[in-house]
């Protein structure tokens, strides 16, 4: 069976990661499975544009006996290429063996926590989303809103986002204070308990360490963190060998009980 992020038992310990070349990405993703991660994900930001073709991800995709996940967001240091441009670039990732890749919320329509509302580009997502699964990689849909968000909102973004034929809903907001962290806890176990698609539910900012640790145990279906701190991209995750520690030594999971 091939290797995916959803025939594993969750939560999903992942690596994230970027780089040049298919031999960086290599070693990163080695010395992260040595340290116990169960998935990768691959920023494509700074992956030279020579590499970026079936042939190169799949130097990376069958060096490592994990599922990888690639995302390309807005922000390419290589150039400025259009929102199908880099779908194409995602395409030949999947081509070449990507189990998962990331469909930004506000694809074709950039917007306002990255989740567009426009029926023609929902409608051009959707038949993108079937052409990945065509591939035989599966989707997470994404948003990065850049701000605090109550329960009820993230619930309806991501409910909203669960509409587009994706397989996992992603969000990450910004825990600043005391009450955002309390309110990003209180969201993550009502999406646990509400949504049916698995999710990923991350927050940055001044509190967001903790629900970074816990948040997997709450009902986060994949979690990420780094395999060495690396000053190129600032990646703020903790690093896989704390998080595995954390979680092996905490020996609670919601999804455990009755």
């Amino acid at each position: 069976m091939k290797l995916s992020f959803l025939n594993q038992p969750q939560p999903v310990l992942t690596a994230i990661m970027a780089g040049q070349t298919p031999e960086e990405l290599v070693a990163e993703s080695r010395n992260a499975e040595a340290d116990g991660a169960r998935g990768i994900a691959i920023d494509l930001q700074d992956f030279k544009p020579e590499f970026r073709n079936v042939e190169g991800f799949k130097r990376i995709v069958d060096a490592v006996n994990l599922p990888f996940m690639f995302y390309f967001y807005r922000n390419d240091r290589w150039g400025k290429p259009t929102d199908e441009e880099r779908q194409e670039v995602l395409l030949a990732a999947a081509e070449a063996g990507a189990s998962m890749i990331d469909v930004m919320g506000d694809l074709y329509d950039p917007s306002p926590r990255e989740i567009t509302r426009d029926p023609k580009a929902i409608d051009r997502q959707r038949k993108l989303i079937d052409t990945i699964h065509g591939k035989g990689a599966d989707v997470v849909i994404s948003s990065h809103v850049g701000c605090a968000m109550n329960t009820e909102e993230v619930l309806e973004h991501m409910q909203t986002l669960g509409q587009r034929g994706g397989d996992v809903v992603k969000i990450v907001t910004t825990t600043n204070t005391e009450d955002e962290l309390a309110e990003a806890f209180r969201t993550t176990l009502h999406l646990h308990r509400e949504l049916k698609t698995p999710f990923i539910h991350l927050c940055t900012g001044a509190y967001s360490r903790p629900h970074r640790f816990l948040g997997p145990a709450l009902g986060v279906s994949i979690f990420f963190a780094v395999a060495r701190f690396e000053p190129r991209y600032g990646l703020p995750q903790p690093r896989v060998s704390n998080m595995k520690a954390v979680l092996d030594n905490l020996r609670w999971n919601i999804r455990e009980l009755p």
